[in-house]
């Protein structure tokens, strides 16, 4: 079994043409080893087969990376965090903070079942790159910095106007939302409100998965991003 999954999965990031650090396709087993034997009591996902969890999951979320814009160079930079918000199980987070240790994750959750396991996946995978929070979205982002967050990511987690709805402080501030949809999401993306807009849609192929994968920004139109600036400073 062990030698079919790493097959499966080193298949698949060859396939993405992903070049991962040496400990992350080990790392990445052993988060479905946790993600089976967690879910069988706390339901974290509605994929039972570890099996199937390596493309539904794992390929899934590694499929973002070469989309993930690159980080500066810079230490003020370097201090920024991704957000994922509605982590679950830590999808796509935790697979995305085992590809890029260089990079600060916070994977936020309001449910403290999935919470816990989060905690627990970052012990033991000796994740030092992430920080679990216990919280609404919304309370969460009232208590942060705006500019906290140069992106922010999600994987089925609300209808892009809610989400923009729940993240409306940081999107100001000119962070960057990544949704991770199924089907094009032609009917979110008119639902936009004013002021926001999606800026690109990228089809993800996903190795192992026949189902649509779409990839959509979202930020504040460079009118309106412009118009803030002048208003704080005004303020």
């Amino acid at each position: 079994m062990a030698d079919r999954l790493e097959g499966l999965l080193e298949q698949g990031i060859r396939e993405l043409g992903l070049g991962l650090p040496a400990s992350a396709q080990p790392k990445l087993i052993h988060y479905l080893h946790l993600l089976t034997k967690w879910n069988k009591a706390f339901n974290l996902s509605g994929v039972t087969a570890i099996q199937e969890m390596v493309p539904l999951h794992l390929l899934d979320s590694l499929a973002v990376l070469p989309h993930l814009p690159a980080q500066q160079n810079d230490e003020k930079t370097a201090l920024k965090a991704i957000l994922d918000i509605g982590s679950g199980a830590g999808l796509p987070g935790i697979p995305l903070a085992i590809a890029c240790p260089e990079r600060r994750f916070v994977l936020l959750d309001s449910n403290g079942k999935k919470t816990r396991f989060l905690f627990q996946a970052k012990l033991a995978l000796g994740l030092e790159n992430i920080e679990v929070v216990n919280a609404r979205v919304d309370d969460y982002i009232g208590m942060r910095e705006a500019n906290e967050f140069p992106f922010v990511t999600c994987r089925a987690f609300a209808s892009l106007q809610d989400i923009v709805t729940m993240i409306a402080k940081p999107l100001r501030e000119g962070s960057e939302l990544l949704a991770m949809k199924g089907v094009y999401p032609q009917a979110e993306i008119d639902a936009l409100p004013a002021g926001i807009e999606a800026t690109r849609v990228v089809e993800l192929k996903v190795p192992g998965v026949d189902s649509q994968r779409h990839l959509v920004f979202v930020s504040h139109k460079e009118t309106d991003k412009e118009t803030n600036k002048e208003t704080d400073k005004e303020a």
